[in-house]
């Protein structure tokens, strides 16, 4: 089979894709996850409610030799670099895409480090190493194509904070302050006026 080399390519403008000279040994992701503690009296840790998912970031180390050609590095490395530089038309630098293979990972430069590590007897740079971090990126429309909700909503907690009463909590939750009563039911409140500052409260779903 022929080599397939690693690309990086500029979705916002067709045929800017920057091909490695040499594919990488490796590349990481990582993907971070939030969660909100909520602290509860007798217990020996909080309960951990989501809040969001963070974007992974692909990261991965592209070298590039243009030794024996005796040709100037720059011409890969400034290419890679107008990824992290601001578009005149689109005012925002590009999506891009990493694509090796079957991996496909969809996002924007969200750091580059260049390091150029070898020179022309005129101080022409001929080699370089990049670190490249991408930060994954999509539209909540292509979120919810991918991943299709299977509920209006989901059950939530939240702590309630001083000043914060019950109808104000249904405003903001679900946009109709006379959805206090659901709350009320949900959590066992006979009075919607004594609900102290502290207290977590079960917001159900509109279903």
């Amino acid at each position: 089979m022929p080599l397939v080399k690693a690309k990086i390519i500029n979705l916002d403008k067709s045929g800017d894709d920057l091909t490695v000279l040499f594919n990488p040994k490796e590349f990481s992701i990582q993907k971070t996850v939030q969660w909100e503690p909520h602290k509860a009296p007798g217990l020996d840790l909080p309960e951990q409610e989501f809040t969001s998912g963070n974007p992974r970031v692909l990261s991965v180390e592209l070298f590039f030799d243009t030794y024996e050609e005796k040709k100037s590095v720059h011409e890969h490395t400034d290419k890679l670099q107008n990824y992290a530089l601001v578009d005149p038309d689109k005012h925002r630098p590009p999506v891009v895409m990493f694509q090796w293979g079957q991996v496909k990972f969809k996002g924007v430069v969200e750091t580059l480090n260049l390091r150029f590590t070898m020179f022309l007897n005129d101080g022409t740079a001929c080699r370089a190493v990049a670190t490249v971090n991408i930060k994954e990126s999509e539209t909540a429309k292509e979120q919810l194509e991918k991943k299709p909700r299977n509920s209006p909503d989901h059950t939530k907690r939240r702590t309630v904070k001083m000043g914060e009463t019950l109808a104000l909590i249904a405003h903001e939750e679900y946009d109709d302050a006379a959805e206090w009563r659901r709350i009320a039911d949900a959590n066992g409140i006979l009075d919607p006026k004594d609900v102290k500052p502290g207290t977590v409260l079960t917001l159900p779903p509109i279903l």
